[in-house]
């Protein structure tokens, strides 16, 4: 066809002298890597922030399965509810999302650039419908669920957070040979981090959910009416993960471990925060970590600072 050759002469004549990847598929991808970076910095300046501290090499990969976790989130969280789609249009367009992650994943190709960057960052380290079907289904969750119960939660949690843990743990170990002992140590660690993660924007976002979103995730926990006792418990569990966290963060290849070690600080400090904050206070108001501590706890994990093992995780007769 005619518009064939004419297409590779653009290609070579675009490239040309400028030192841009002649491939049209590595441009492509290329560009579609460069909008997940986009997505990422519009949304998080925290995770923006982290994964500077990534390797080169592995930067990009972290940010495009980022990418795609933030689409769908903005799909059930609000974005298609603000242009006016009812909640099964909602549900539509998340199915509609799916079904083009996994078809990217099987064919290497996408039109939507963020599905095309997860897709290659998924065909390169092996992430799978194992993990990516119990994300969507957790999404899916939010069109159909508004309250909780504990076995629900934990499902929920585990496919909106662990398993985008463990398939920034496939990016991060890419090359790498661990033990198995070592792999199990880092696969419960980063379950634990992402389930931290979660808690913390729940009860972070806990009186917005339920007021603008009508959602309640804590299983008998209603935002009106929430008690120093309940945030107590609240913030005791997500530190419980957060500890856990630890053992598998030391693992991790030095081209990762601070970027994760600066994402555990962060969290740690918005969790004292929460923390010292009053009941009746934190469903009013969002509580956020100032820039001026985000660039100390930045400066700390440059350096190569990692968070303190907890005393449970001491070998016995240790001081």
């Amino acid at each position: 066809m005619p518009a064939t050759p004419h297409l590779r002469g653009s290609a070579r004549r675009f490239g040309s002298g400028r030192g841009v990847i002649l491939d049209p598929l590595q441009r492509y991808a290329a560009a579609a890597t460069a909008s997940s970076a986009v997505v990422i910095r519009s949304y998080s300046t925290s995770f923006g922030l982290a994964c500077r501290l990534l390797g080169p090499s592995i930067r990009p990969d972290i940010e495009n399965i980022y990418a795609l976790v933030r689409l769908a989130d903005e799909v059930v969280d609000g974005a298609a509810a603000g242009a006016g789609l009812p909640v099964d249009a909602v549900s539509a367009q998340l199915d509609r999302l799916e079904r083009e992650t996994f078809a990217a994943l099987e064919c290497g190709y996408s039109t939507n650039p963020v599905v095309h960057a997860f897709a290659q960052t998924g065909r390169k380290v092996g992430i799978g419908h194992d993990l990516v079907a119990p994300f969507f289904a957790s999404m899916r969750r939010d069109c159909e669920t508004s309250s909780h119960s504990s076995e629900s939660l934990g499902e929920y949690i585990y496919g909106s957070a662990e398993v985008v843990g463990l398939m920034c743990l496939q990016a991060f170990l890419a090359g790498a040979n661990p033990s198995a002992a070592e792999l199990g140590v880092m696969t419960e660690s980063a379950r634990r981090l992402g389930a931290a993660f979660q808690k913390v924007n729940f009860l972070r976002d806990l009186g917005q959910d339920s007021a603008e979103l009508g959602r309640k995730y804590f299983p008998g926990v209603d935002a009106r009416h929430l008690n120093g006792r309940q945030k107590g418990e609240l913030v005791a569990d997500l530190r419980a993960d957060l500890d856990a966290a630890v053992p598998g963060l030391e693992l991790l290849p030095h081209s990762s471990r601070r970027a994760v070690a600066l994402a555990h600080a962060l969290f740690s400090e918005l969790t004292d925060r929460l923390d010292a904050c009053p009941a009746e206070v934190l469903v009013t108001t969002r509580i956020s970590v100032p820039p001026g501590v985000k660039a100390r706890l930045a400066a700390a994990a440059l350096l190569g600072r990692t968070p303190t093992r907890p005393a449970s995780w001491m070998p016995e007769g240790a001081a």
